[in-house]
């Protein structure tokens, strides 16, 4: 099961560099893509996935330092910051500028947790 946390962790990041890209691509003008949406949520639904999956690593037994799942559970503010605050903006370029700030800070904390978690197995 670590192997699989470690694939849905890599999932995350390679995730949320497609979704900053499409961000940040709405910021400059350009329109949203249809599927854009989509794979917004589908990035944070491999979050609260990755975050089931270790605390059922933590159940079984497994050992990682604390930080590492406190600095994952930090994520779930930037991903909220970006659905709620993004979606309401009527300007898309607007939106854009803060999904793209979202994104930029949510993948620094799921980098963090990420380095963390594999220096660590």
């Amino acid at each position: 099961m670590t192997a699989l946390h470690s694939t849905v962790g890599t999932l995350i990041i390679v995730g949320y560099i497609v979704v900053l890209a499409l961000n940040v691509r709405m910021a400059v003008g350009r329109p949203m893509q249809s599927w854009q949406r989509p794979v917004s949520f589908g990035a944070a639904t491999l979050v609260l996935v990755q975050i089931m999956l270790g605390f059922s690593l933590l159940g079984d037994g497994q050992d990682i330092p604390a930080i590492h799942f406190i600095i994952a559970l930090l994520a779930i503010i930037p991903i909220g910051a970006e659905h709620a605050l993004g979606s309401k903006e009527p300007d898309t370029r607007k939106a854009g500028r803060i999904g793209a700030i979202a994104n930029v800070v949510t993948l620094a904390i799921v980098l963090a947790a990420y380095i963390i978690g594999e220096t660590n197995t």
